[in-house]
């Protein structure tokens, strides 16, 4: 079966035996993450259309050597939604360089986990010029293909610490991005950036304020000067994602 741009197919297969197999064909990958040198690690308060939502942790680890050498991302987000409370666990391994997938052989390079409310189990790898991510749910295994665009970063909806990965987005370049779990692509317009003050708690922190767009959906992100996201406001969905383990 050939898969074209956006095109995809649900196989209904038992979901638990596959699920199994991609559990155990990333367990190396998890053991790497684990170690190397932490280049971001901290604590995000999420807020949904103005109303404290809950929370994500996550941690950037950089690790391996020489052409093993990669970016570590995983993250625990657990939200509360009005369909039900739900956790997110996400993993992605990136080039150090400039934050792209880095997808070898066989082994997916971005994995999420969602438990409770719309479970569901995502594996995304590399074949060819094509990006394919499968995706496990209650309805059985469902296969999406998207083209492997030069540049292309992985960005997931209400998830803040994956904004890193777009730190060195020029201005006025445009970067494509994938967007996994909600089965969706399009490409952000890096804005000019901006020096600001934002209040983290009781702190006045110096930011670098960038605003990435794709017609009317905004991401405005602040970064300190160590590439560092401190904030996330997307107004179309009502998110806001501020650090608090900077709070002193």
């Amino acid at each position: 079966m050939t898969l074209r741009g956006l095109e995809w197919a649900r196989l209904r297969r038992p979901t638990g035996t596959c699920l199994t197999a991609a559990l155990a064909s990333l367990a190396a990958v998890q053991s790497v993450a684990a170690q190397g040198v932490v280049v971001d690690q901290g604590t995000f308060a999420v807020s949904l259309d103005g109303r404290q939502a809950g929370t994500e942790e996550f941690t950037i680890r950089r690790a391996g050597i020489n052409r093993d050498d990669a970016l570590f991302a995983t993250a625990t987000v657990d939200l509360r939604r009005e369909g039900g409370a739900q956790q997110v666990r996400i993993l992605l391994r990136a080039t150090p360089a400039d934050g792209l997938p880095k997808c070898e052989g066989t082994e997916p390079c971005y994995q999420v986990d969602v438990t409770g409310a719309a479970a569901m189990s995502l594996r995304l790898g590399l074949s060819g010029r094509r990006y394919v991510a499968r995706i496990l749910d209650s309805a059985g295994e469902e296969i999406r293909e998207f083209p492997a665009a030069p540049g292309t970063r992985i960005l997931e909806n209400d998830v803040a610490h994956l904004y890193y990965f777009l730190r060195d987005v020029a201005e006025g370049a445009r970067a494509p991005v994938l967007t996994p779990g909600d089965r969706a692509r399009s490409t952000l317009l890096a804005g000019r950036a901006s020096s600001e003050q934002i209040q983290l708690g009781p702190n006045i922190v110096e930011a670098r304020r960038v605003e990435f767009s794709a017609g009317d959906d905004r991401r405005i992100v602040w970064f300190d000067r160590l590439g560092r996201v401190l904030r996330v406001s997307v107004p179309r969905r009502g998110y806001l994602a501020e650090r608090t383990d900077l709070v002193g």
